[in-house]
């Protein structure tokens, strides 16, 4: 076992979103991502529960026509099926927990 700051493993690059999985498993995911100002993800849906977990910075999470203003230590759900989109509002970090089961 290793104690690592979730944060420090991606770095924000400009006009990018980078991703590093640390946990993949037939029944769930761990993806820690990390955007730059004004990046995100396009509305999309997925079909099983993810749990968005802030860890720098802030983001605009848009859930099921609802926007909603993330920031660091704060954390939101999103339903399967449930239409979502992401755009950082400043630099932005997030670890991203979902669920197959």
């Amino acid at each position: 076992a290793q104690e690592v700051r979730a944060a420090s493993l991606v770095d924000v690059q400009p006009g990018a979103v980078v991703s590093r999985e640390v946990i993949s498993k037939p029944k769930g995911t761990v993806t820690i991502f990390a955007f730059d100002e004004g990046q995100g993800l396009s509305e999309h849906t997925a079909p099983f529960d993810a749990l968005v977990y802030a860890l720098e910075g802030k983001v605009r999470i848009t859930l099921g026509g609802v926007a909603h203003e993330v920031a660091e230590g704060q954390l939101v759900i999103m339903p399967a099926d449930v239409p979502h989109a992401l755009t950082a509002l400043s630099p932005f970090k997030m670890m991203l927990v979902m669920i197959r089961a």
